[in-house]
């Protein structure tokens, strides 16, 4: 990596850093600390979903117009604003307020730091870009994790107080490197430089059937895997399983575990093979995952047996990820025309957005009561990964599908359908 993309990545892992101290803890700390119960702590992580829904829509034009920096670095100070709102919030009003706040910042920095990567990189190391930035991420939030546990003390609402100042100087500290970074300008941009025009952006993007396809696609990935890891999985794993509230702990250490081990490992497996055939490949895996999870609660093994076999569910889903952060990021990218790129992203990251909400809404309540129809219906979600993968590669170019065809020198550029001229990015 150049100077440029390092500091990127690290002002992103920093921020992951930040977003872990708190995060796991958020729900305990509004309906315990603060004593505002269990329904004001649904309303403000509401309110933290529903902000990013809002502002994701018109990031993707800022982005455009305006340029990642500016963005990410608003977007910054807005987030660290709403972090310390939270640790100073006493009343149910403020809380939602501060969440919100904070939400509609860090929705905003996931495109903002999508895009920077693709300035920074070239065609030939943008899935490495992509597979560095999830590593990292997910190492961030592991350690943020780890020592805000320790810090954290539900008797003392000023050890909150500290783990929400320390992620607003994460978000600022990101900021600060953001500041020193030197980003490509003009002709080394190619088609990510902003034009400075976006009319008719979303309309590109709907007529886009390659991307329509991605995103539909995206919602079942998150829907089916993100969404259900502490909603529907988890109330699967303590109501069906008998798994304890310690042995989830584990279970989302061996996932992050094994994107920690598995990333680089996968990455060579996957710069070589076709992107729509790696996502299929995802698919069975977490078929797979599923068919584990319903042994743990379904089965006539032993407890132990069924706790295996339930971590073994989350580590199933941490090789997935690990696949897919270098296929899936990348090829939005490489799909966007020119001056899009930050539309694409946002959009994407709007379907993440959408999946993430409706994900719990959906699986919490069959996790906990309909055991056999949840691992059914989402063992089917998964196969429908398969075949929304493998029909999602009929729609990209040689090249968009396996990018490792266009060798060191070329530049990715292709027009998968008649309808839309689509560079590669």
């Amino acid at each position: 990596m150049g100077a440029t993309m390092r500091r990127v990545q690290v002002g992103s892992a920093l921020s992951s850093f930040g977003v872990g101290f708190t995060v796991p803890f958020l729900y305990v700390y509004v309906a315990e600390v603060r004593e505002l119960g269990a329904g004001a702590a649904g309303i403000v992580l509401a309110a933290f979903a529903m902000a990013a829904l809002v502002v994701l829509p018109f990031t993707g034009r800022a982005i455009d117009r305006r340029g990642p920096m500016p963005v990410l670095l608003v977007a910054s100070g807005v987030a660290a604003v709403g972090a310390i709102g939270l640790g100073l919030a006493v009343s149910e009003p403020a809380a939602i307020a501060a969440a919100a706040v904070l939400g509609a910042g860090t929705a905003v920095l996931q495109p903002a730091l999508a895009t920077m990567i693709v300035w920074c990189s070239a065609p030939e190391t943008r899935t490495r870009s992509f597979a560095m930035q999830f590593f990292l991420q997910n190492l961030g939030l592991g350690i943020g994790g780890l020592i805000g546990g320790q810090i954290v003390d539900v008797n003392r609402p000023d050890s909150f107080l500290l783990l929400f100042g320390i992620e607003a100087v994460m978000f600022l500290v990101l900021a600060g490197i953001v500041l020193t970074v030197r980003m490509p300008q003009g002709q080394h941009l190619g088609e990510a430089a902003p034009k400075g025009d976006s009319k008719g952006g979303l309309r590109t993007l709907l007529g886009h059937r390659a991307m329509v396809q991605l995103c539909v696609l995206g919602f079942v990935l998150f829907f089916a895997c993100y969404g259900q890891f502490e909603s529907g999985l988890s109330a699967y794993g303590v109501e069906a399983a008998g798994i304890s509230p310690s042995t989830l702990g584990i279970a989302l250490a061996a996932n992050t575990a094994m994107i920690v081990v598995a990333q680089f490992a996968v990455l060579k497996f996957v710069e070589r093979r076709k992107r729509s055939r790696v996502i299929a490949a995802v698919g069975i895996i977490w078929a797979v995952a599923w068919a584990a999870a319903g042994y743990a609660g379904l089965g006539h093994g032993s407890q132990a047996m069924a706790t295996a076999a339930f971590i073994s569910t989350y580590a199933l889903f941490g090789l997935g990820e690990a696949m897919l952060s270098p296929t899936v990021a990348p090829l939005v990218a490489d799909l966007a025309p020119e001056g899009m790129v930050g539309s694409y992203n946002s959009a994407f990251a709007l379907v993440k957005q959408l999946a993430l909400a409706v994900g719990p809404a959906v699986g919490g309540p069959m996790g906990a009561a309909l055991h056999g129809p949840y691992i059914v219906t989402f063992m089917l979600f998964s196969l429908g990964i398969t075949v929304l993968g493998l029909r999602l590669g009929k729609r990209l170019t040689p090249v968009q599908d396996q990018p490792s065809l266009a060798g060191s020198r070329v530049v990715m550029k292709g027009t998968p359908e008649p309808a839309t001229t689509v560079s590669a990015g």
